[in-house]
């Protein structure tokens, strides 16, 4: 997983000072302002949302609550982050709440398999995927929502510690102690399958 780290939302310095203009002009009123920054972000906020929540459903609906939430907070934002990870913290915030709200047995329901390749895939090797599949969901399941989603921003999102803890609001050195918890719990629970 390390190997493919990319970072899916911290933009580039040009469009961090595109997104603070914006996010300057859409707090004093410019809606058009607002739909560019929401253009911008929100595939790479539902990605990260319906990975947390695990349906594409549930996702779409906490980054539509994270946008009205963050364009009647925009006077707020005062840009001592960039508007990306100001984002995240409030749909990271949104996928907590929900996902402490779930009862402890709700299994976290993946955003969907990905089908290997016609020519490629044996009966055989599908029910294999699709096990290995359902037990890393099992497995993300038996995780607080805390380490899940420290985990799932540094595993599968490619986010730096600092973008994580200022996305979370916590210390790099507690996302880091969540993520190596998170990893620990996850190879335990994945061990037969390296």
């Amino acid at each position: 997983m390390a190997g493919a780290r990319r970072q899916t939302a911290a933009p580039d310095r040009q469009g961090e000072a595109e997104d603070a203009l914006l996010a300057v002009r859409a707090a004093e009123g410019d809606e058009d302002a607002f739909a560019v920054l929401v253009q911008r972000h929100a595939a790479a906020l539902i990605r990260l949302a319906t990975r947390l929540l695990g349906t594409r459903a549930e996702a779409e609906d906490a980054v539509q609550e994270a946008f009205i939430s963050a364009w009647r907070r925009l006077p707020e934002f005062q840009g001592r982050s960039s508007f990306a990870t100001w984002t995240y913290r409030i749909v990271t915030n949104r996928c907590l709440n929900v996902l402490r709200s779930r009862k402890l047995e709700a299994p976290l329901e993946a955003a969907g398999d990905v089908p290997a390749p016609e020519h490629a895939a044996s009966p055989a090797r599908i029910t294999e995927g699709r096990d290995a599949v359902r037990e890393l969901r099992e497995a993300l399941d038996q995780l607080s929502a805390e380490q899940r989603t420290c985990w799932v921003l540094r595993e599968l999102d490619g986010q730096s510690y600092e973008f994580i803890a200022d996305a979370v609001g916590i210390s790099q050195e507690a996302v880091r102690a969540r993520v190596f918890r998170a990893r620990r719990c996850l190879t335990q629970a994945l061990g037969a399958w390296r």
